[in-house]
């Protein structure tokens, strides 16, 4: 702890800042516990995401090989435009996924085989799904980032400036507490003396 005055000014100075101290760490406590919470839903979720796009892909797997004829569907799968939002999380912008556009098909309905539209939606599925899932994680270590920070604080307050300010606050108390005994028993002494020299002058 730095070396502070023992003085009344710095007393109300070390009063104010443990009040403001101990007004802020409880809406940063709520903060760290909302973050909590928030990335094990975005955990959840991700987790969610990678499962649902795992079982699309082994449905795919089962009529995979018709992908071979000379079709070609990979500018209708791959999304366009990626759209999102942003949330906001205990004071924290999250970037959320909204949806994926996609180019419309332009091919010949009447030679294009029957199984094509079908695979456009499901490769469609499961590339939404893995944009879905690369959102959520980028998210998930934004709000990672902003946790350690606002654990940093309420450390710094809980272990720091709250027990410095109390220490602080406890030392001048005893230290001007000791500065007012010792002006009373000064002003004992000098009445004493005082009283003596009246006596003195009133038996002379």
């Amino acid at each position: 702890m730095a070396k502070i005055k023992l003085t009344k000014g710095e007393l109300k100075r070390q009063r104010d800042s443990l009040r403001q101290y101990q007004r802020y760490l409880p809406t940063l406590q709520l903060k760290k516990q909302q973050l909590q919470m928030e990335i094990l839903h975005q955990l959840n979720l991700r987790d969610e995401k990678k499962r649902a796009e795992e079982a699309k892909r082994k449905a795919i797997e089962a009529w995979a090989g018709l992908l071979s004829d000379p079709v070609e569907i990979k500018p209708f799968i791959i999304a366009e435009k990626i759209i999102t939002a942003v949330r906001n999380i205990a004071g924290t912008d999250l970037v959320v996924f909204t949806r994926a556009e996609f180019n419309q098909p332009g091919y010949d309905l009447f030679t294009t085989p029957l199984w094509v539209d079908g695979a456009i939606d499901a490769l469609r599925a499961v590339n939404v799904l893995r944009v879905e899932t690369g959102v959520i994680e980028r998210g998930i270590e934004i709000l990672r980032q902003e946790l350690r920070i606002t654990t940093q604080r309420v450390n710094l307050f809980e272990k720091v400036k709250i027990p410095e300010a109390e220490e602080a606050i406890r030392l001048i108390k005893i230290y001007i507490g000791d500065q007012m005994a010792n002006a009373v028993g000064r002003c004992k002494m000098a009445k004493r003396k005082i009283e003596a020299v009246e006596l003195k002058e009133v038996l002379a």
